[in-house]
């Protein structure tokens, strides 16, 4: 199941600075639990927290957190009296990208110098305030939590939603079913009597397989054998009968609470060995369509199924 949940928190900074914090959680469709974390290095100390809180409300979906971060724009308006607030030159650090500069310019007479911007964003240049790294963890698992929570409710609606589709889905099966199971005793009496044709062209030609060295034995074997597969063919009572209990089921787990994603992936396959069998066991070009559509429908939930919880 799709989802999308995001939160913020504040960290302080020291020096009257905050940083604003963003957590974001989401998730697509997949049949296991596929976690992965986009953190930067002050929010890593969430992330055990953050695998706990999702494993314990989730067990299927592709679920990522990510985290970014950036100075408050009133936090740093407030501190510009103080200099350092914001950060703190490194001294030794400028002087040694200043010694480059002049190297690079020496080997290269059309390099240009370095701006104000490129200077400042030189990794070790510019020493900005971090905030206690408790502060980070805690901001960070406060707003994975809220965007966890809101994920699971736009989870929750997409989820209302699929129990409706299925349901309509199990209903268009039932009526399939209804359609086909009266008219199974007329197929049946088409069938004897195909059969009983077919017997009686055995029968008169008896004498003339006697001829050919055929014994009465292996004759009656012969029709033996047609009345074996006969019945075979033709018991598809109990195969309806399964179809209507499975589909019952799945409606009951639907209108229930807690996970039910495992138990219908399971109720998907015994619907399938239902409709294989009744499509095989087939006496009728009508019994055969009715089979091929009920594995049509199957098909659809299964691929729905599969985004449940």
């Amino acid at each position: 199941m799709t989802g999308y949940g995001s939160a913020s928190r504040q960290v302080s900074l020291g020096g009257g600075v905050v940083a604003d914090l963003q957590v974001e959680c989401w998730a697509v469709n997949s049949r296991f639990l596929d976690l992965g974390f986009r953190l930067p290095d002050e929010c890593r100390g969430a992330e055990p927290a953050l695998r706990e809180m999702a494993t314990q409300n989730l067990s299927r979906g592709k679920v990522g957190f990510r985290a970014a971060w950036r100075i408050n724009n009133a936090s740093a308006g407030s501190a510009k009296s103080n200099p350092h607030a914001l950060g703190a030159i490194n001294t030794d650090r400028l002087d040694a990208l200043y010694t480059l500069q002049g190297q690079a310019q020496r080997t290269f007479s059309k390099a240009q110098e370095l701006t104000i911007s490129e200077v400042l964003r030189w990794p070790g240049v510019v020493s900005e305030p971090r905030g206690e790294e408790e502060s980070w963890i805690t901001a960070t698992v406060e707003a994975g939590r809220a965007a966890l929570d809101a994920l699971l409710e736009s989870r929750l609606a997409e989820g209302k939603a699929l129990v409706t589709v299925l349901t309509n889905i199990t209903g268009k099966m039932r009526d399939i079913v209804g359609v086909i199971e009266p008219k199974v005793p007329q197929y049946v009496a088409q069938y004897q009597k195909k059969l009983t044709e077919r017997l009686a062209e055995a029968l008169a030609s008896q004498e003339q397989a006697k001829n050919a060295g055929a014994t009465a034995a292996e004759l009656m074997e012969r029709i033996r054998q047609e009345v074996v597969l006969y019945a075979v063919r033709i018991d598809i009572a109990e195969e309806f009968a399964r179809l209507k209990t499975h589909l019952q089921a799945v409606n009951t787990v639907l209108a229930g609470k807690g996970p039910v994603g495992k138990r219908l992936d399971f109720l998907m396959q015994e619907l399938n060995r239902e409709a294989n069998t009744l499509s095989s066991k087939s006496v009728s070009e009508e019994c055969t369509q009715a089979a091929l559509e009920l594995k049509l429908f199957i098909e659809q939930m299964r691929e729905q199924v599969q985004n449940l919880e």
